[in-house]
């Protein structure tokens, strides 16, 4: 016998409003772009990129700088997060006219709304690691 499928959704959180061209779309087939858990996702796809809107939060960085914050991540991986998050319009990127010179990176205001999120997750992670670790469970029969 076969489970029935649940016919009841999960709506939205309280206090989001759907703008009516979305809730006129999503009546039929529903797109994973109208999702706005995914737009944001999207956002912060990609190894490394929420580290680096983390490390902006505080204040503009320069690339060096942003390595030191983050020492596991490559130069290369780096400069391809930044430039896909200056590009999905999260990071601004500033060329400062020194000798040599140098660049800057900036979280825009998009990006500034993406840190209470991220304060959130880096809060339950921090809850998570103070958590005293779970009993094993044995495996196999429990013998008598």
């Amino acid at each position: 016998m076969s489970l029935r499928v649940r016919k009841n959704r999960v709506g939205l959180p309280a206090g989001i409003a759907v703008p009516p061209e979305v809730r006129a779309r999503s009546r039929g087939k529903r797109n994973a772009e109208d999702c706005p858990l995914n737009r944001v996702m999207d956002l912060l796809s990609g190894a490394w990129a929420p580290h680096v809107v983390w490390y902006l939060s505080a204040q503009p960085r320069r690339f060096g700088e942003l390595r030191i914050d983050i020492p596991a991540i490559s130069a290369r991986v780096l400069s391809q997060r930044l430039r896909e998050l200056e590009a999905k319009r999260v990071v601004t990127r500033t060329v400062i006219p020194t000798s040599p010179p140098s660049t800057e990176y900036a979280l825009t205001e998009l990006g500034q709304e993406l840190v209470p999120a991220l304060a959130a997750i880096a809060a339950v992670g921090t809850k998570l690691a103070n958590a005293p670790p779970r009993a094993k469970r044995a495996r196999g029969r429990v013998r008598s």
